[in-house]
């Protein structure tokens, strides 16, 4: 049985989805995509805050703050790091995913990443056709982690 769906519903839970702008067109995706999916686990799109920021970099700190705003049982963060040939793209990549690791522990809200790192996006038709499907994939994917991750951590004793 799947209880990610009632157990979620049933507690009203609220989402942040947080996304870089970089790449929108693409990243946009993956935002469609959870939408569609969690609310087909039953959090409607009015339980989910969408927040946008520049690029990946900025992603932790608005994470961290929603997080610590007590209104969110989870946030999801969305973007496309890429390396654009002038500096090396890990030092982001490694910045973002590590932070929203941080943020995750730190606050006791679960952080969940859609971010993507590939090594290697060039800006032509077919990386850009790939990577706009692939981000759909990954918002059914986030959206679903989301939903059981949730309910999941609702069924554990809470520490005293």
């Amino acid at each position: 049985m799947d209880h990610s769906v009632g157990e979620f519903e049933e507690r009203q839970g609220r989402v942040a989805f947080v996304q870089s702008c970089w790449h929108r067109e693409i990243v946009d995706q993956c935002r469609d995509a959870f939408l569609t999916e969690i609310g087909g686990r039953g959090v409607g799109a009015e339980r989910v805050d969408l927040f946008e920021v520049t690029g990946a970099f900025e992603i932790p700190l608005h994470a961290k703050r929603l997080a610590e705003s007590g209104r969110y049982d989870a946030v999801v963060a969305a973007g496309l790091v890429v390396d654009g040939g002038i500096y090396r793209h890990e030092f982001v990549a490694e910045a973002v995913i590590d932070g929203l690791m941080r943020v995750q522990l730190d606050t006791d809200v679960p952080v969940f990443s859609a971010v993507l790192t590939p090594h290697h996006f060039h800006e032509h038709a077919e990386h850009e056709r790939f990577f706009h499907d692939h981000f759909e994939v990954k918002g059914r994917e986030v959206a679903r982690a989301c939903a059981d991750t949730v309910a999941s951590l609702a069924r554990l004793p809470v520490a005293a």
